[in-house]
């Protein structure tokens, strides 16, 4: 229910974008604001659900399926926002975007229940298979349920946290900024128009979300086999973020747009390999506050996202450089792995007491 209302609430926010911004700027800030309120539920939701519905052998290609979704939004919203604004003027994108997602509720509320026992589609073979191999039956009810505030203290008193946090605020600040800079980083650098540039931008998140999957089915196939997850997280996330930074170091030095399109879509595919590492690994570390944890996190990547994709507008005006701001990234994301290297942790983390021994 949580995340039927989320998505209804930026539905409706989108939907309404163009009106207020023909009402007031003040109108225009309250419907983005709402979008960014209703948009916060939706990973912590997906991560609460993933920890309730799936073992832990097939988290991870949950993980990446879900978010497969998230990465051909963007490359969808990408490509469709130019054509549908040069046929219906700047409403276009809007109101289709804002009926798609009311219609995505209406399918969410007829098929989907927080939990498999509650679901009356579920088979009794599949509830069976769901219950046995989860390691503890339903640890989302393990939380007391006179507790109404999060032990936040003891949660930010271990390293696996701030781990997670870290790889979280990183994550975020380089999909944005790809996200939002390189349809006119195309324009400028390779002087590629906005419409083409936005399909030099979409490729890669195409890419990205059929890597993620990959990713997720890699991951759960090193546990299955015996290497303990602790590493298999640790693995991933490297691979999510030191290739990442290499290939930005690529796009810097690369001479003509296709060259460049090649260098990025190495970049963010080889950066869905996060989906198999600390998103996963939030679910692992303390099951019962999982959603807690990611909306931690996800407060700092937010955060970080905001610094990331302002500062490089910034960043460009005094240096006069979008490649220094990438080689910058590439930096950021090098730092970011070794500290999960050093961090990180697959093992459930005892958050009842305040010791960092774990």
């Amino acid at each position: 229910m949580v995340m039927a209302w989320g998505v209804a609430l930026w539905s409706l926010a989108t939907f309404l974008t163009p009106w207020a911004a023909e009402t007031s700027l003040w109108a225009l800030l309250a419907m983005r604001a709402l979008l960014g309120v209703a948009e916060g539920v939706a990973l912590p939701c997906m991560n609460n659900m993933v920890a309730r519905w799936f073992p832990p052998t097939e988290r991870a290609r949950a993980v990446g399926i879900a978010m497969a979704g998230f990465q051909l939004g963007s490359a969808i919203g990408l490509v469709l926002s130019p054509i549908l604004m040069s046929r219906a003027g700047i409403l276009g994108p809007f109101v289709i975007f804002g009926l798609s997602g009311f219609l995505w509720v209406l399918v969410w509320l007829s098929a989907i229940s927080s939990t498999p026992d509650q679901n009356p589609q579920i088979s009794k073979y599949e509830l069976e298979y769901v219950l046995k191999k989860r390691q503890e039956p339903l640890v989302v009810e393990k939380v007391p349920r006179n507790t109404v505030i999060p032990p936040f203290r003891r949660l930010l008193s271990k390293m696996p946290t701030w781990s997670l946090i870290v790889a979280n605020a990183m994550h975020s600040w380089g999909f944005f900024v790809i996200l939002s800079w390189m349809p006119i980083y195309f324009n400028s650098v390779y002087h590629v128009e906005l419409r083409q540039a936005a399909w030099f931008s979409a490729v890669p998140w195409s890419v990205m979300a059929v890597m993620g999957y990959f990713g997720g089915l890699w991951s759960d196939g090193l546990i299955r086999s015996g290497t303990s997850i602790t590493l298999t997280r640790k693995m991933m996330q490297s691979i999510g973020f030191i290739g990442p930074g290499i290939a930005l170091i690529g796009l810097t030095s690369a001479r003509s747009a296709s060259i460049a399109s090649a260098w990025l879509t190495l970049a963010v595919g080889l950066k869905s390999f996060s989906h198999s590492g600390f998103l996963v690994n939030l679910q692992e570390i303390a099951p019962q506050y999982s959603g807690v944890l990611h909306g931690m996190s996800n407060t700092t990547g937010t955060l970080a996202a905001i610094v990331g994709t302002v500062g490089a507008g910034f960043f460009v005006e005094l240096v006069g450089s979008f490649q220094g701001f990438l080689l910058l990234t590439s930096v950021l994301y090098f730092m970011a792995a070794l500290f999960h290297i050093l961090f990180s942790t697959g093992k459930r983390v005892n958050f009842e007491e305040t010791s960092s021994a774990e």
